[in-house]
């Protein structure tokens, strides 16, 4: 039975990868998602002391070796509302509003399975996607190309994970990370110039890998290692740390990204406690930080870097972004046998600074406020089938000196909001 179950498992994850590959989304915590799994989504994305799911790798791999035997698939429907628009240029398109929506509606799967291997041991593995970024615009921006920009990143995460417990209240864990990633970027024709005219200044090191060259694919391996305590009956601590997951280069734009096409997954890290006051309450509070500043290039900026080294180098132009530091904080409360409900908020402070709208009109990752519901119904069966819903409200961010003289000046201002929905079923075994 357990041979079974595991082949199945397995053949159930490698069902999943086309899936999420194929499920671009503009993520909440930079581009990282608030939470991983359905009943972390409904609350504000806390989880690292609080394991509820098989997709609890994600989150804290020490997790796995106290949930016990289960199997969890979800799907997550996302929706980001993105605009931009230019000000403060002479240029008569100075005022314009562009919408970055041609593409906003994502659905976004993922997939646990955890086997006790004894009564200290498991065995499991996590599938999800790890956000990414996506825009489609409604209409050429002249600073960029002459035809519709857009960019498109998807990460996904297969987490084989191993979890033990210590004594039967600690337990350590860690995952493989395999990490695929796939980007697409196009209408950026005013940076694939070749230096021969000063209508078309050289701006990359590789002016055909900038734009317009389809899918490009990247691979790496990370790990997350986790611990989690139950110091009190009522009381559970969890730590985490994610390596940065080195990728292979994207060829294809290794003339728009530093390092000749590198790409690489941030560094990330937290702590978590979940307290239960009272039978059937449970509050979780996280703390997560993201280093998006080890990565050049989402950390280099563009100013003056542009002008300095070309696009596709090791200082060439980037995103500049800053690190992100996430609170999350989520309760639940039974009701009853039957009937779960969840609550939670979610702050991080959006990483892009003012001085950096510009090329970030590409990637507008900005929202920090995200306020959740959840719920959890229990069948007759056991069987579980779960809920979560979230809103992160518009966030503007308006542009200080963000666009350079060559380009015309002025600035670049934008604005986001999302809402999503997930749904999750999952069994004990």
């Amino acid at each position: 039975m357990k041979c079974r179950l595991h082949s199945a498992a397995a053949a159930v994850a490698a069902a999943f990868v086309p899936l999420l590959l194929a499920t671009p989304a503009q993520a909440t915590n930079g581009y990282f998602s608030h939470g991983y799994g359905i009943k972390s989504i409904g609350m504000g994305g806390a989880g690292v002391a609080l394991p509820q799911d098989a997709i609890a790798a994600a989150i804290n791999p020490a997790g796995m070796a106290m949930l016990g035997n289960r199997i969890d698939f979800g799907l997550n429907y996302f929706r980001p509302i993105r605009e931009s628009q230019l000000v403060g240029s002479p240029l008569p398109f100075n005022g314009t509003v562009y919408e970055g929506n041609e593409s906003s509606n994502f659905f976004i799967p993922e997939f646990g399975y955890n086997q006790m291997l004894n009564s200290a041991m498991s065995l499991g593995v996590s599938v999800y996607g790890n956000g990414g970024m996506n825009t489609d615009y409604d209409k050429p921006f002249p600073l960029f190309g002459s035809t519709r920009p857009g960019v498109d990143l998807s990460q996904l995460f297969i987490a084989p994970t191993l979890g033990y417990k210590i004594t039967p209240q600690h337990a350590v864990g860690i995952s493989l990370n395999l990490a695929v990633q796939r980007f697409k970027a196009h209408g950026l024709e005013n940076f694939t110039g070749d230096g021969s005219s000063p209508m078309a200044p050289r701006f990359s090191m590789y002016p055909d890998k900038v734009t317009d060259n389809g899918n490009d694919w990247s691979y790496g391996v990370g790990v997350r290692i986790g611990y989690l305590g139950q110091f009190t009956p009522n009381l559970a601590v969890g730590l985490t740390y994610q390596s940065k997951t080195s990728m292979s280069e994207l060829d294809e734009y290794k003339g728009l990204f530093a390092e000749q096409g590198g790409f690489d997954i941030p560094a990330n890290y937290g702590i978590g406690v979940a307290f239960t006051p009272m039978t059937g309450l449970t509050l979780a509070f996280d703390v997560v930080r993201i280093d998006y500043s080890g990565i050049k290039s989402i950390n280099n900026p563009l100013l003056p870097n542009l002008f300095q080294a070309p696009l596709g180098t090791d200082g060439g132009a980037g995103f500049g972004w800053d690190d992100v530091t996430a609170y999350k904080l989520g309760v639940q409360y039974a009701i009853n046998p039957q009937w779960t409900v969840r609550g939670g908020y979610n702050y991080g402070e959006q990483p892009i600074p003012q001085s950096e709208t510009f090329f970030n009109f590409l990637a507008p990752g900005v929202v920090e406020d995200h306020w959740t519901l959840g719920a959890t119904w229990t069948l007759a069966n056991k069987s579980e089938l779960s809920f979560a819903f979230m809103y992160a409200p518009t966030v503007e961010v308006n542009g200080v000196n963000s666009i350079p003289p060559a380009f015309g000046g002025g600035d670049i201002n934008l604005k986001m909001k999302q809402y999503s929905f997930g749904v999750a079923y999952g069994w004990r075994f």
